[in-house]
């Protein structure tokens, strides 16, 4: 195959959780533009469907929907609902998350805890297991996961200064999607389905206190934060016929920060 070729997403049937903002609807678009169709999904049915006819009116081809994907049955439901339209499903970015982080140790919330796990690490099994239900008939298909580098690395807490930050429970949610991520790989395998983690770094939306964002960026070799384009070329390469020989990796998007 030319590199063209390698990298189009022509016919290719992708899901993106969390579509609808920040690094989802980079990587939605993304794979939009390699020519695949695209459905987002997430709580807020109203944005996804938003930002899917933004999408729409650029000429690519995205549909929103609504889902809590830490709920089994609205995870089956939309995957199936997905085959109906397109008859099977080819990629699933499991890209939904977040923390419920609001307090820390030594007098933490078991509750924020068990929600963050929820959150990240229940909803990535539920859409992982959806997805090959329906891939492992076709012999095929792409699990993406969405860790972090605090899937592996912990955070120094002295540059958060008195702002809220993720914690433990985050970084114990991401661990497990990685972990999970390789476990998958190993049993989806030899249905020809792949299955790899990636893991970002420091990619602030917006909104995020300036303060910090630029206590990350000195601290980054490449001396910048990220933006969430600079994701798109892991997702496609993870989700294309480039990534045919990738499975149970782990490719950190950081900057450099995990390197010193």
């Amino acid at each position: 195959m030319t590199m063209p070729e390698l990298f189009d997403m022509n016919g290719t049937v992708a899901l993106v959780t969390g579509g609808g903002t920040h690094l989802g609807k980079a990587i939605a678009t993304a794979y939009g533009e390699m020519n695949a169709a695209v459905y987002i999904a997430s709580r807020r049915k109203d944005l996804c469907e938003e930002v899917a006819a933004e999408m729409r009116s650029a000429g690519l081809d995205c549909t929103g929907l609504g889902c809590d994907v830490t709920d089994e049955v609205q995870v089956n439901t939309l995957v199936s609902e997905i085959v109906r339209d397109r008859g099977k499903l080819d990629v699933m970015v499991c890209n939904a998350g977040g923390s419920a982080t609001r307090s820390y140790i030594p007098d933490a919330s078991i509750t924020e805890f068990m929600t963050t796990l929820e959150m990240n690490l229940k909803s990535t099994y539920l859409c992982a297991q959806a997805a090959a239900r329906v891939m492992i008939p076709n012999h095929y298909g792409r699990i993406i996961t969405l860790g972090s580098i605090h899937s592996s690395l912990g955070a120094d807490k002295r540059q958060y200064g008195g702002l809220g930050r993720s914690g433990p429970p985050y970084q114990a949610a991401k661990g497990g999607v990685l972990n999970l991520t390789r476990g998958l790989a190993t049993e989806l395998g030899e249905f020809g389905i792949t299955v790899n983690c990636i893991s970002p770094g420091q990619i602030p939306p917006p909104s995020h206190d300036e303060a910090l964002v630029e206590r990350w960026r000195l601290n980054n070799p490449l001396e910048r934060t990220g933006v969430p384009d600079n994701i798109k070329g892991a997702a496609v390469l993870l989700a294309s016929a480039a990534g045919d020989w990738i499975t149970g990796h782990n490719l950190v998007v950081d900057g450099g920060w995990s390197t010193w």
